[in-house]
Parts: structure tokens; sequence; C-alpha cells
């Protein structure tokens, strides 16, 4: 019934990339700001704010002191165009920025490479992450070349460390080393083939998709491929850990599904497509509820799933207003509150507690819902006022704790029936209405008065002639 959507109000797009020392420029895609635009950049997993333009009060707000300093004198804010520029980056401005202008959102991912290295070949270099130990929700992956071949990961969420020693022809086979507290990189034993540009990516992991469906029902989670190519692999991973649970290997003529992990939560419930590598689960609890993690070859995307265990029925009379509970007394541990309407799940309105900032999609659905959604800020809970025949349908609930969504993620589905008010009828069938129930009233007055007196007129006959009878 809830369909996939990809977070309408999010997008992904390059970010750019350079070299330690360089200059790069995040674009904000605006050839020139409005009157009214807020623009806020904000950068890693915990979206701090760094740099913000308000037309409003005529603003630019660079925050340099931020996150230890690693910004301070690298900010500069182009006051027409709201785009970032940020001066002699290091390997600590690897990773995602945040451009919101007014409601939109985008993610931006920015590449650092390190800095220009000789060697002579035969030798070994170390090329250094500036990270002095990984977090523990850390990835870090290192690419190579003008195609950003994946060739090295760390990832202490999984507590993985993988180096992809066959890619490139084998070149890098039994020459790389990974420091696993550091995420740094050496390589042993060069060779000229070994020259090129060195890329580190730090915390790259995003929520790319979402899918809900209702408890007991089929979901699927798409791979976005029509076929898949006779080398391809793809695995399936869930849940903080990133289990595996399921893969097609194309190269081996395999496909797999590891049923019993995790408590056997997915046994006989995991179906994969061999063409597409798309992957099905059956009969669904809310046990299967949060992180899936798709990656084809070495590339990775995330999904969210929502599993509703319970749709509240909920039914109101046109023109009247409707409330939808949240059963939140107070928005303390999610930041994000997402209501959405429909089979499209079509985002409706939203409150995010790190801007503060309450927003209604007025215009969306053909403006069905324009100045009618009250959104309650302490609780998260939705108003629907003067309600029409098209606000029946289904309303899905979604609590985030942080933009990352990971899996202490919340869900409530309601189903709204709106009924349409019984009226009798114009101001002129009314009047007729009015006069034909007049004229049966007198019509009925006079058969009931007709009636009396046919009655009387008979018992004083009868009395005539029983008193003639005495009489006799």
């Amino acid at each position: 019934m809830f369909g996939h959507d990809p977070l309408k109000d999010m997008m992904m797009i390059n970010g750019g990339s350079g070299k330690v020392g360089d200059s790069v420029t995040l674009n904000s895609g605006l050839t020139e700001m409005k009157d009214d635009n807020v623009i806020q950049w904000r950068f890693g997993v915990e979206n701090t704010l760094i740099a913000e333009i308000n037309k409003w009060f005529d603003s630019i707000t660079v925050y340099d002191d931020v996150l230890d300093g690693r910004f301070r004198d690298r900010l500069k804010l182009d006051d027409q165009t709201g785009s970032l520029t940020i001066t002699n980056i290091t390997t600590e401005h690897t990773g995602l920025f945040q451009l919101q202008i007014n409601i939109i959102i985008r993610i931006l991912k920015l590449l650092v490479s390190v800095m220009e290295t000789s060697v002579m070949e035969g030798d070994s270099f170390n090329l250094n992450s500036d990270l002095t130990e990984m977090k523990d929700d850390d990835v870090i992956q290192w690419r190579f070349g003008d195609q950003n071949t994946l060739i090295a990961e760390i990832n202490k969420r999984a507590d993985s460390l993988t180096v992809y020693e066959d890619v490139l022809d084998g070149r890098f086979r039994d020459r790389l080393k990974l420091d696993n507290q550091t995420g740094s990189l050496t390589i042993t034993h060069t060779t000229t083939e070994h020259t090129g540009d060195y890329k580190l990516l730090i915390n790259t992991e995003v929520i790319s998709g979402l899918e809900s469906v209702i408890e007991g029902d089929s979901v699927s989670l798409n791979s976005d491929l029509t076929e898949m190519k006779d080398d391809d692999v793809i695995q399936w991973r869930f849940g903080d850990e990133n289990t595996l649970i399921a893969e097609i290997n194309k190269r081996a003529d395999s496909i797999t599904v590891y049923d019993d992990v995790l408590d056997g939560r997915f046994r006989d419930r995991l179906k994969l497509d061999d063409q597409t590598g798309s992957l099905t689960i059956t009969n669904t609890t809310t046990e299967h509820k949060g992180v899936y993690e798709r990656q084809i070859n070495s590339e990775k995307q995330s999904f969210i799933l929502a599993v509703i265990d319970e749709i509240k029925s909920v039914s109101v009379m046109e023109g009247d207003s409707v409330s939808l509970n949240s059963s939140l007394t107070e928005m303390k541990d999610y930041n994000v509150i997402q209501w959405r309407f429909g089979n499209e799940n079509t985002l409706i309105a939203k409150i995010n507690k790190w801007f503060d900032r309450i927003t209604v999609y007025d215009n969306d659905l053909d403006g069905r819902f324009r100045d009618r959604l009250k959104l309650d800020n302490q609780t998260g809970s939705l108003t629907i006022t003067n309600t029409t025949t098209e606000h029946t349908g289904y309303y899905l609930l979604l609590m985030f704790s942080q933009q990352r969504i990971i899996s202490n993620s919340f869900s409530k589905a309601f189903r709204v029936s709106v009924y349409a008010s019984v009226h009798c009828c114009g101001p002129t069938e009314a009047v007729i209405r009015l006069v034909l129930s007049a004229l049966v009233g007198v019509a009925t007055v006079i058969i009931l008065v007709y009636d009396i007196r046919s009655r009387r007129a008979e018992r004083d006959q009868a009395h005539i002639h029983t008193s003639g009878s005495i009489e006799i």
C-alpha cells in the first residue's frame, strides 16, 4: 500500500574534489538569491552549521570555530549565489555537506585527495588519513584513478576491513595495508602503475530511499538494475551490524539467502530476483524495520524500511477538523517528524528540530491541503481543518532520531475517512416542499374533521333509531 519514496525533499548531488591545500567551491545551483532566501551550509554526521546567508536580515555568517576549528579562516560565501568556497582544504574536510535553501535540502559529497607524493619504484609510501583514531560509526574508503575505483575500505560499524586486490588487473595485489586505528593506507613494492590520484572518503553513507509496508505484507527493495551483468556481485545487508542477509554472484552463478542470521528473523522470507538483484521480504514484521544496505560491486546505497504494525481508523464529517496523534508528549528522542499522505507517500508536513523549523507543503497534491494543516511543535501531532472528501486516505507518520535515519526510527499509520454532509435541497425546492407539506397537512385536517362529523352523524342516527324503538 505504501510504495517506494525517494525522500522527495532530499537529493544527492556531486559536490567536488580536490587535493590537500587546494580550494574547492560547493555550488548552490542558484544564479541569484531571492529576497526571501535563507541558505544554510552544514557538515558531517551531526549536521553542524558552518555558514549561513539570510536575505531577510541581509546577513552573512560563517561559524569558523565549530568542529575544533577545522574550517577557521577557510570559508567564503558568495552573497549573490550562496555557493560556498573552502580554501586550503585538508582530509578533515572530506565528507557530506548539507545545503538547505528554504525548504529544499541537498547533500553534497566532497572528496579530498592526499597531497602529491613522490616515491622510488619498489619502495613503499603511506597515505595519511590525518585521523588519530577512527570513531565507532566511521566508514573510510580509499579510491584510485579517474574512475574512483574502490581499492580499500574500513567499516567500523560492521567491524570489517577490506582490500580489493583484484581490481584494475590486480596491480595492487599483495601491496595494500590499512591501519585499523587511523584508516591510513600503505602501498608497498610500488611500480609506475601506482602513479595517480588517491582519494579518501570518510563517513560517506547516506540514506537514499524510503520504503514502508503494513506488517504481514511483502515489500521489494529495488536494485535499480534492469539486468545484472555477467561479473556483477550484489549483496544485501541489514541493521546496525551490517549483517549479510542475501547475495547474488553472477561470476560464480550463485544465489544465497542467509535465513538463519539474526535469530532467524528472515527465515523463509527472502526472495532474490536473479535478473535484477532486487530483494523481496515476505510476511514482514516489525523486526524487519531498519536500515538495509545494497552493495553492487563496490557501490553502496542504503534504504530505510518502516513496518506498520497497526492502522488507526479515524472518521470525520466533511467540514470538521481531525487530529492525528503522534502519541508523544514531547519531541525529545526524535529530531525529525514527517507526515506523508496517500499511496505515493507524498510529504505534506515536517518538523525539523535541527533548524527549529515547521514546514507544511500546502501546494502539493493540487493544493488540497492549502491552509488546512497545523503541526504541534511539541508533540508533532497533525491537525487537518475544514476537511473534504479529498482528504480521505492513508497518513503515515515517520519519526527519526537523526538525519542518517538509523534503525531507532518509529512509525504510525492512520486511515482517515471523511464523510460528505447530507444536504436536503436548494432554496426553491425547499419552498415547494414546504407548500406541499402544508397542503398535505390541511388535507389531513379536512379528512379528520369529515371523519369526526361522519361518525357523529352516524351516532345521532343510531340514537334516534334506538329512541324510536323504546317509544314503541
